[in-house]
Order: C-alpha cells, then structure tokens, then sequence
C-alpha cells in the first residue's frame, strides 16, 4: 500500500501507524541515495535502526494491557523519535553533497514533529 493510497499528495497522514511506517520507509529509501563510507554506513545503521523502532513501539503501545505500558511504549516512540532526528542530522551535516537534500530536512523536520506527538500524547494519557 502507498501513502498515495492512503492520502492525497501533499496532505498529512493522521494514521499513526501509517505516518510512523512512511517515515521509516523514507528513511530507507533516502539512505540509499547516500555515497558509501564507513561513517555513513554506521550512522545509516542506527538511523534504520531508530526510525523503524518509533511504529513498531508505536503499535505495541496500541496492542499494551494497562496503561502504564501505553505510557512506557510512547515514551520509547518519543526516544526513537529524538534518536532519528539526531542521525539525521549528523548524516546531512557530515556529508558535503547530500544527493537529496530536500528530503533530509522533511525528514528530521517528520522526526522532530513526531516526537512532539508522541510528547503530547504522553503528557495527555498521565
């Protein structure tokens, strides 16, 4: 399924599980426009890493048994969140030529708006 599918161009996604899926597969997609060095591959790793743990944490706080799990679940989001923005970072500002370098911005910019999502959920379920 596309986000095409789900969404028309341009317009947000407020399915969760679905924004938080097409962030990690833009994730993907943009790291293997990236020139291959061992710094890029290694940061590239824990980008992957992070970006994928924000939806699946995200739909075991969906799936959790009490409350507190919800909570716990979300606030790992909001971490893997923060950790994605990070090595997004690091990757745009220790590459000289980043290939797309629009989509890199739109992607820490997508990281930085889910963490505060997951913030504000957060702050609304205690």
């Amino acid at each position: 399924m596309n986000q095409e599918d789900i969404v028309e161009e341009g317009k947000p996604v407020y399915d969760l599980e679905e924004r938080t899926f097409q962030f990690a597969k833009r994730i993907r997609k943009w790291i293997e426009k990236l020139t291959h060095s061992v710094a890029n591959l290694e940061d590239s790793k824990q980008l992957v890493r992070a970006s994928g743990s924000v939806g699946a944490n995200y739909i075991e706080a969906n799936e959790s048994l009490s409350k507190k799990d919800f909570i716990f679940r979300l606030r790992i989001c909001r971490k893997e969140a923060k950790e994605s923005a990070y090595w997004t970072r690091l990757i745009m500002e220790s590459n000289e030529v980043i290939t797309d370098e629009k989509e890199g911005k739109a992607l820490y910019q997508e990281s930085v708006e889910l963490k505060k999502i997951f913030s504000s959920i957060i702050s609304k379920s205690e």
